[in-house]
């Protein structure tokens, strides 16, 4: 199981470092590695045989979608046969690395190596982001070319998909750190790991995703509340934050807001976006069973434009009324089904674990997916693949049940102890 571990986290290196995976290129290399990794943990399991496979609450919303898409693709129930297979094959590509993450971490020590992993890779992009800001001559990776424009932040075109990589990856050490489930020895890494994030957010000056920060510190406070927090917690996440608006302020708050300035009539206004929303909701009323088709809101959108301003309409940045108008009353259902039994299992496991260790990394989870899901309220970061594939990771961390060591082996093979315990 390190194998396949590996080969997911690979692959989520390449998903955010490809621009977010969002061109053709970077998806099909994404859908590939998700394909062979499948592979290799069915040869795995057909020649050992001797791993349970496990299964997750948030499987069969995900298969049940998947399949009304696929309905929508085989009998033409779609505006663009086309994107919907592009989007059906991304959705397929989520569902099998969801699976395959839920039999790859198992155990407290599996997501130790996650965690540790998590907060390495956020520390490294947002400090790429900072150092790309800070130098930026108006190309990506300081020679790609932006052909159609953007608002860049680190690897990603759109600084709110940046902020939305942030709300994901963030509560993975701040969380752990306040609650004091972090070893003295290893306060100083770990704060660094949650200080460089929080300043590459708010240096990105992404409103939608400042707001969701505030919201997991929001719930981060009434947990603390909650639990009757210590002075010394209290205190190391007041010194995280304030490290972290000293480093923004070192920077230069009014310089970063200076050049943002210039990419300023890039920005969807608020009517615009709120426009987007009613005329959006009126293709799901005219489609409300099936929708139009995943995949095809810039092709039915048009028609339905009541403010038009010369630019086309790819999403609608509100990803519940863009899921609705494409897939319709039976494909919100699955959604709905998803974020419940996300939101279900997840606090039954917070129950359960209370104040242990695991606790924290759950929690963590948690409160990651609630600030991701409020900023997609206002923007569109689950369709851009990486942060949708990050999305499921932290969805699984909050609802997986976390064994303290390996799990058994099927009856009647011996057990073995794993690799990634020794």
């Amino acid at each position: 199981m390190r194998l396949l571990r590996f080969g997911i986290c690979a692959l989520a290196v390449f998903a955010v470092a490809a621009h977010g995976s969002v061109e053709d290129w970077a998806r099909a290399v994404f859908e590939t590695g998700a394909g062979l990794l499948f592979l290799t943990w069915a040869l795995w399991i057909y020649f050992t045989k001797e791993e349970q496979i496990v299964f997750s609450p948030l499987l069969p919303p995900l298969a049940t979608l998947s399949l009304i898409v696929l309905g929508q693709w085989l009998f033409h129930g779609t505006a663009s046969s086309y994107s919907t297979r592009i989007e059906l094959l991304l959705l397929l590509s989520d569902l099998i690395l969801l699976f395959l993450a839920v039999q790859a971490f198992r155990t407290l020590q599996d997501w130790r190596g996650f965690i540790w992993f998590g907060m390495l890779f956020g520390f490294l992009v947002s400090l790429f982001g900072i150092l790309q800001h800070l130098t930026f001559n108006g190309k990506l990776y300081w020679f790609r070319e932006m052909q159609y424009g953007g608002i860049p932040f680190g690897p990603y075109v759109n600084r709110n998909h940046f902020a939305g990589f942030v709300e994901l990856i963030l509560p993975l050490s701040l969380f752990p750190l306040v609650l004091g489930r972090v070893r003295r020895e290893r306060w100083p890494v770990v704060s660094l790991f949650a200080i460089i994030p929080i300043g590459a957010l708010f240096l990105s000056a992404s409103r939608g995703g400042i707001v969701s920060f505030g919201i997991e510190l929001a719930v981060l406070a009434l947990v603390m509340i909650q639990r009757g927090a210590k002075g010394k917690q209290l205190f190391a996440g007041a010194a995280v934050l304030l490290l972290a608006l000293m480093m923004v302020s070192w920077l230069g708050v009014s310089q970063v807001l200076q050049r943002f300035s210039s990419f300023q009539s890039l920005e969807v206004t608020a009517g615009k976006r709120a426009s987007m929303r009613r005329d959006t909701w009126k293709i799901f009323l005219h489609h409300p069973l099936l929708g139009t088709g995943l995949g095809t809101l810039q092709i039915v959108y048009p028609p339905y434009e009541t403010l038009y301003d010369g630019r086309i309409v790819n999403h609608t940045h509100n990803d519940y009324l863009e899921a609705l108008a494409e897939t319709g009353i039976l494909g919100g259902l699955c959604c709905a089904w998803f974020l419940g039994a996300l939101f279900r299992e997840s606090l039954n496991r917070l129950r359960q674990l209370n104040h242990s260790f695991a606790g924290a990394l759950q929690l963590s989870g948690l409160v990651a997916c609630a600030g991701f899901l409020a900023h997609s309220l206002v923007d569109f970061n689950l369709h851009i693949p990486s942060n949708a594939f990050l999305f499921f990771l932290m969805a699984h961390l909050a609802t997986s049940e976390i064994h303290s060591a390996a799990p058994l082996p099927a009856p009647g093979h011996p057990r073995h102890r794993d690799p990634a315990n020794h």
